[in-house]
């Protein structure tokens, strides 16, 4: 079958994957109002500290992001099985309910965890206290982050890209107008900025669980009429016993990951003041390009989700190779937008000299980054949708232990460049490594090779 032989796939594809590309775009812009925001404030340690304290706070979240790409798996292959609507209200709940308990476990334990996060991460006095200012506020909206891991998760595996695109719109604009009200009007600096994020989070969680209670209200109802009934399927043995073990590797994969986001960050603090703050909005600018490349992704991940439901591997496998085709248009997109304008963007954030500087000197890793990185983000999504849980957890390992921390110690005399390195190298690896693993798995003569379980 060739590229183009079925546009309705294509089609389907955009449908799909440009309200997420949206949506998912407006994240990583969030992240660069709030540094503008804190960036035009007079000394480098707010921005610093702000980083330091998000970093905390948004990497334990998305530690758990299992929470999401389960949900969006499970959800897309029941999808395509055609299970009653009750089946899928029982994933949602199931993953609410573990997402709450998390999240309740986190706050109990705030002051330990802030504590020594903050000592692993390092940096100068000023950057501590704003950092750890900003994590006991950000703590409070755990809950309601991990539960919109399970809503997002949720919507994307039933297709429902669009729901998506305006419940994450209207959360960032609610983010931005506190952001502007709490720093510039109320002078609250970063303590400010975290309240506003924290405040986002509820909104987002509220507004998600409305949409969807407003549309199978019927359900819902349904399924409240026997508390004791749906207790038992929500949290049976077997249920859970498959649900954590598919979510165990998960877990390992994107633990692995972190350790990489959190490394450079760290490392970063110890490079003094201007270098993470220079960092921060490298990274901001790393999470514009990855949010828009899982656009793409997320697409693939509702896609290929449904038609192994489907059991249709022919349509699966053509689904991944004009995944793959957009992923790398998109990158190249990425990869022109910051070689033309990357400097004015540098400019839009921050006024501080220094740190103008010194991120010029690494807008080369922005123009790179999209090329080396769209084939792992692609294949992500791709065994997300499989629920291949295991292959991406190996494939993770490999790219931290034996390519990540092996660069970065072999180039770490050359500083945030040496960083920058071994992090394109890992994200090149990760891609390599899944791509060989699926087309070694279910080649393209031979697509029958998808198996129900792994």
């Amino acid at each position: 079958m060739s590229l183009f032989s079925d546009l309705d796939q294509h089609k389907r594809l955009f449908a799909l994957a440009l309200p997420m590309i949206l949506s998912n775009i407006t994240v990583p812009l969030l992240g660069l109002v709030d540094t503008a925001v804190i960036g035009h404030l007079p000394h480098a340690y707010f921005l610093g500290g702000s980083t330091i304290g998000a970093m905390v706070i948004s990497a334990t979240v998305w530690l758990f992001g299992f929470l999401r790409m389960s949900t969006t798996g499970l959800s897309a292959q029941a999808l395509g099985r055609n299970d009653l609507s009750s089946n899928l209200i029982v994933l949602l709940l199931r993953g609410l309910s573990i997402a709450f308990i998390i999240g309740l476990a986190l706050i109990v334990l705030q002051s330990p965890f802030i504590h020594w996060s903050l000592v692993l991460a390092g940096g100068s006095e000023e950057i501590q206290f704003y950092a750890s200012r900003y994590a006991h506020i950000r703590i409070w909206g755990v809950p309601a982050a991990m539960a919109n891991l399970v809503i997002l998760g949720w919507l994307i595996g039933n297709q429902q890209s669009k729901n998506v695109l305006w419940l994450v719109i209207a959360t960032n604009l609610i983010n931005i107008v506190l952001d502007v009200l709490f720093v510039f009007v109320f002078n609250w600096q970063v303590q400010g900025i975290a309240l506003a994020s924290l405040l986002a989070e509820y909104s987002a969680m509220f507004m998600g669980l409305s949409l969807i209670f407003t549309r199978y209200k019927t359900v819902f109802d349904k399924l409240f009429t026997n508390i004791t009934t749906l207790s038992n399927t929500l949290f049976s043995r077997q249920t859970l016993g498959h649900y954590f073990q598919l979510n165990r590797d998960i877990l390992i994969r994107t633990l692995c990951l972190q350790i990489c986001f959190i490394f450079i960050t760290f490392m970063g603090a110890r490079l003094g003041d201007n270098v993470v703050a220079a960092n921060a909005i490298l990274m901001n600018f790393l999470l514009l390009i990855s949010f828009g490349l899982d656009g793409i992704a997320n697409a693939a991940e509702a896609m290929v989700g449904k038609a192994y439901g489907e059991k249709n591997t022919k349509k699966l496998t053509y689904i991944v190779h004009i995944a793959l085709f957009w992923s790398v248009i998109f990158a190249l997109i990425y990869s022109l937008l910051f070689a033309l304008a990357g400097e004015n963007l540098l400019g839009l954030i921050t006024d501080i000299d220094e740190i103008i500087h010194f991120a010029q000197g690494y807008l080369i890793w922005m123009v790179l980054l999209p090329l080396v990185s769209c084939w792992c983000y692609l294949y992500d999504g791709v065994y997300i949708g499989l629920l291949r849980a295991k292959a991406m957890r190996n494939s993770m390992i490999i790219a931290t232990f034996t390519c990540f921390f092996p660069m970065w110690f072999l180039l770490q005399d050359y500083g945030s460049h040496g960083l920058w390195a071994a992090f394109s190298f890992f994200m090149l690896a990760r891609g390599i490594t899944l791509a060989w693993h699926f087309h070694y798995r279910i080649s393209v003569n031979n697509p029958s090779k998808i198996k129900v379980k792994e």
